[in-house]
C-alpha cells in the first residue's frame, strides 16, 4: 500500500473537500482519500502508484479552480523511489539547448562572422519551435500543468492553448525575420507574464511539474524554468532597443 500527502488549492468550504474526496475515490487505484478542508491537505491510500498529473486532472474535472501539489514522498510497504540527480532531472531541456546553441552557432560560422542579433534571432526562432513542438504533442496535458501556476491559465485554461499557438507563431516569425519590433515586443511581453507564475511558484517551494516541454517530460518547477523564460526576455527585450 502506498501513501502520500497532498496540498489541495482553491478550497473554500467543507463543500469543496467533499466533492473533491469524491472525484479521488472515482480514481480506481485509490484505496482511500481523506481531504481536510482547515489544513487543506489529502491523504490518500493507494494499491498501485498514481500520478501527480493524473490526480490533477481528476480534481479539475471537478473544478478548475482546484490545485494539487505533491507533500510526501512516504511509500507504505514499498521503499521509496530513489531521488533523481539535478542532471537526470533537466537532461531534456539541457540537450535541447545544446542541440539549438549549436546549430545557431554552425549557421554563423557558415556565415562568415559571429552577428549577436543574427544568432539571437536564430536561437529564439529554434528555442520557440521546439518548444512548442512538445506541447502540441499534448495540448490537453499541457494545459493541465501550465494552470497549476501561470496566473493566466489559472483563471482561463484556454491561454494555455493560445500560449502554446504564440509560442508557434514567434518561432516562425524569428525564423523568416517578419516583423521584427512586434515579434519581439509579443515575446517579451508573453514571457514577462509567463516568468512571474513561475517565480511564484519556486519562492512557494512548490513541488509542481514545470510545462516548459508539455507533458511529455517531467521537468520539476526550479530555478532553470526561471533562467529559460529570463533568457528569451532578455533577447527579445536587446533586440527591441535596435528599434529605439
Amino acid at each position: 500500500m502506498i501513501t502520500k500527502e497532498y496540498k489541495i488549492g482553491g478550497m473554500t468550504c467543507t463543500s469543496c473537500a467533499a466533492k473533491i474526496k469524491s472525484a479521488l475515490h472515482s480514481i480506481p487505484s485509490v484505496v482511500s482519500a481523506e481531504v481536510d478542508k482547515p489544513s487543506d491537505t489529502a491523504i490518500l491510500e493507494m494499491s498501485d502508484p498514481v500520478s501527480l498529473s493524473s490526480i490533477e486532472k481528476v480534481i479539475r474535472a471537478v473544478d478548475t479552480k482546484y490545485s494539487i501539489a505533491d507533500l510526501s514522498l512516504k511509500e507504505v510497504g514499498e521503499q521509496t523511489e530513489p531521488t533523481k540527480s539535478w542532471f537526470t532531472s533537466y537532461r531534456p531541456i539541457l540537450l535541447i539547448f545544446l542541440y539549438i546553441l549549436t546549430a545557431t552557432l554552425i549557421i554563423q560560422f557558415l556565415n562568415g562572422g559571429f552577428d549577436i542579433r543574427v544568432w539571437m534571432r536564430h536561437f529564439m526562432a529554434g528555442f520557440f519551435l521546439v518548444f512548442s513542438f512538445f506541447k502540441f504533442l499534448d495540448l490537453s496535458g499541457f494545459a493541465d500543468s501550465y494552470m497549476t501556476y501561470d496566473i493566466i491559465a489559472n483563471k482561463w485554461r484556454g491561454w494555455a492553448y493560445v500560449y502554446a499557438f504564440i509560442e508557434l507563431g514567434l518561432g516562425l516569425a524569428y525564423l523568416s525575420n517578419c516583423c521584427p519590433l512586434a515579434t519581439n515586443l509579443i515575446a517579451f511581453l508573453v514571457m514577462s507574464v509567463s516568468i512571474i507564475g513561475v517565480l511564484r511558484s519556486v519562492l512557494n517551494k512548490q513541488k509542481i511539474q514545470c510545462a516548459c516541454l508539455g507533458a511529455v517530460f517531467d521537468l520539476p518547477m526550479s530555478t532553470v524554468t526561471i533562467i529559460e523564460d529570463a533568457l528569451m526576455i532578455l533577447m527579445s527585450g536587446y533586440m527591441i532597443t535596435e528599434f529605439l
